[in-house]
């Protein structure tokens, strides 16, 4: 393929960098993960971006590093964070960028068992009891499935695995 850019979006835990490695793997393309790249650019981690400079400062830096990643003419797999798609013109320019935007759009009780595992790790749930994981997880994708439902192309998981996941990807690639 030449020239392709994937863009893989949906919450947190739904795989996106996992299948993202996988897809990039199995095209012989660059994978890139937005959060990462913004935390190697601005040498510090998302949490402290948020804790020192402010979400509107990160939420700027996240458009200004999306359209620089979207400037480059290699191939790619790009998978975003959560609350990408959700601010700005971002899901406007990702859409215009590439016909190949997929939401992975996993189940709320799927969504839970992942990321109860992983809890500590994200701050956006880590002071969270685990028994309000599902009500807080429920509120934000109906907050965002509007930005998620503009993906050119759904992919539901239904407990699939990455690789299969990956597979899906690749059969519906424009």
């Amino acid at each position: 393929m030449k020239n392709v850019k994937i863009v893989l979006l949906g919450y947190m835990g739904s795989g996106k960098s996992t299948v993202g490695r996988i897809v990039a793997n199995h095209l012989n393309i660059k994978f890139l993960d937005l959060d990462t790249y913004i935390e190697e650019v601005e040498a510090m981690p998302i949490a402290s971006i948020f804790e020192t400079k402010g979400e509107i400062y990160f939420r700027k830096k996240e458009i200004e590093y999306l359209n620089k990643i979207f400037s480059n003419e290699e191939s790619f797999v790009l998978s975003l964070g959560g609350g990408t798609p959700c601010f700005g013109t971002n899901m406007a320019l990702i859409n215009e960028k590439t016909a190949n935007s997929f939401y992975l759009n996993v189940g709320i009780n799927e969504l839970a068992d992942r990321l109860l595992m992983e809890k500590s790790h994200r701050p956006m749930i880590s002071h969270l009891q685990d028994e309000e994981l599902i009500g807080f997880i429920g509120k934000h994708l109906f907050e965002r499935s509007y930005f998620y439902n503009q993906a050119h192309q759904k992919v539901k998981s239904n407990l699939n695995t990455p690789t299969e996941i990956a597979e899906m990807i690749v059969k519906k690639l424009v």
